[in-house]
């Protein structure tokens, strides 16, 4: 057993392990692998050659600090129970300190996950709150790219926030749109008939007319706030402190 940064020869094993983990679909994992994957941002347990498991990061930064937001933590069915994930989350940990990040982000999937990493070290710092609403007076909202929303964002985030940009929005908008109002930014994606609004930073009000201006009738937005839990933190080195907010989970 070994881990390393994977050879590209790997990716279709990537791709395929990350789809027997996952469920996803062929084009979503291949727009990461596209868009945000690099292979130095990725570490690869590798059992008699092969990968048995795995992990991504994207860099982003809180404070002028470097923090590694880790993504698709996965292990190989065939692997399961056998002590790789807790393997590989401690190497990626030694890996990223000496690299020079101050801490490591990540979104557990489901309560057994969080559980499961609070017993690695990470600590929950930013809930999100929740609101859903039906189409009301439209208001002006603009679509704009991945550059432009991700400087508009900074403008609207709370302070203490982790900045989420480069590679992190180019693959979100492979799924996902952007969008600016006169006193709000937006990142969404369809739900079936519905919107669902992965981070709106502005004021709640806005929601109805957003969804009249899109062509919805209903829609559910993400908000900063504390009622639901939703990322952790594990800081790498005694100056780093918990963020304040980290609002794009790439579900």
């Amino acid at each position: 057993m070994e881990i390393v940064n994977p050879d590209p020869s790997l990716t279709p094993e990537l791709i395929r392990l990350w789809q027997l983990a996952f469920g996803d679909s062929e084009d979503l994992i291949r727009n990461f692998f596209s868009t945000a994957f690099e292979p130095r941002r990725c570490r690869c347990l590798l059992k008699r050659d092969r990968p048995a498991a795995v992990l991504y990061w994207l860099d982003c930064v809180c404070r002028n600090r470097k923090l590694a937001y880790l993504y698709a933590v996965a292990t190989h069915p065939e692997h399961r129970r056998q002590g790789l994930c807790h393997s590989l989350m401690a190497d990626t940990r030694d890996h990223v300190t000496g690299l020079g990040y101050d801490g490591i982000v990540l979104m557990p999937a489901g309560d057994s996950q969080r559980r499961m990493y609070a017993g690695m070290g990470y600590r929950d710092f930013s809930g999100i709150s929740r609101f859903s609403c039906t189409a009301g007076t439209p208001v002006p909202v603009t679509e704009i790219g991945p550059e432009a929303y991700g400087r508009l964002r900074r403008t609207f985030l709370p302070q203490g926030s982790v900045i989420q940009e480069g590679p992190t929005l180019s693959y979100l908008h492979t799924y996902a749109r952007f969008y600016a109002g006169e006193d709000f930014v937006l990142a969404a994606a369809p739900d079936g008939d519905s919107l669902l609004g992965l981070e709106l930073l502005g004021p709640r009000e806005a929601g109805p007319g957003i969804l009249a201006a899109l062509g919805y009738e209903t829609g559910t937005f993400r908000v900063p706030g504390n009622h639901i839990p939703f990322a952790m933190f594990l800081p790498l080195t005694p100056e780093a402190k918990a963020p304040g907010y980290f609002g794009l989970a790439l579900d």
